[in-house]
């Protein structure tokens, strides 16, 4: 369904730890707002597949298990924002991820008289996040995720779709995950502050099904619609 740009919001930032739903979450609200669906892995996948000279820098921090420096993940994004189909609007997922990129984000908007008007915060409870996180198996012949026990497969270890043997991916071992979420809280985390106080941050409980927290997406978007900066549920900090 396409926007009214006249009371919806079209620039906005989707935040929240590993696990939290981002991806699905950022695929429907980008579809109901009628704006492109902007991530980082998304960027650096094209700059890598397009052989780009950021791309071959990119790819050696990401092979490295490094994270990709601020100054070639915030070129390449605001490349990204330059191009055609973002100029009435998108919705960043993975950027910015530090208030340093923040604060960049806010310079390049502000230069087109642009600004950030909604920052959506997942909030999820960390060990539902482990839960969720530490019960994934991939299969290693067609690449389709399961769960141990929110989505198991008929024989353990075995997927239902190719027979083919399921495995658990490293970083969602729970050392890996724990590991992951301390550093999105000292990193990451503080974004949210940033953005409360500049009065555009709307936290979301997104524990539960995808079904239920989109509702509780969609009523933020509504209230926002209306005029109001108000939180889908009380806040937990």
């Amino acid at each position: 369904m396409a926007k009214d740009p006249q009371d919806q919001p079209t620039r906005l930032v989707l935040l929240g730890p590993p696990g939290a739903g981002k991806g699905t979450q950022a695929h429907a609200i980008a579809t109901k707002l009628d704006v492109p669906h902007i991530s980082t892995g998304d960027i650096f996948r094209r700059a890598i597949e397009e052989g780009s000279d950021l791309g071959l820098v990119a790819k050696a921090h990401m092979v490295s298990g490094e994270l990709v420096p601020d100054g070639i993940t915030m070129t390449m994004v605001s490349r990204r924002l330059g191009e055609e189909d973002a100029s009435k609007g998108f919705l960043l997922d993975g950027f910015p991820r530090n208030l340093g990129q923040a604060r960049y984000l806010d310079e390049t908007l502000r230069r087109s008289g642009d600004v950030v008007e909604l920052v959506l915060e997942l909030h999820v409870p960390a060990e539902d996040i482990v839960r969720r996180l530490s019960g994934r198996r991939t299969c290693g012949q067609c690449g389709r995720s399961w769960h141990v026990e929110f989505n198991p497969t008929r024989v353990e270890g075995i997927c239902d779709t190719c027979a083919g043997s399921l495995h658990q991916r490293q970083d969602d071992h729970q050392d890996s995950v724990r590991r992951r979420l301390e550093l999105h809280e000292q990193e990451t985390a503080p974004l949210a502050g940033y953005y409360q106080d500049k009065g555009v941050l709307s936290r979301v409980d997104a524990a539960g099904t995808v079904e239920v927290v989109s509702e509780r997406v969609l009523a933020v978007l509504t209230a926002h619609s209306a005029g109001s900066r108000t939180e889908a549920t009380p806040s937990q900090r």
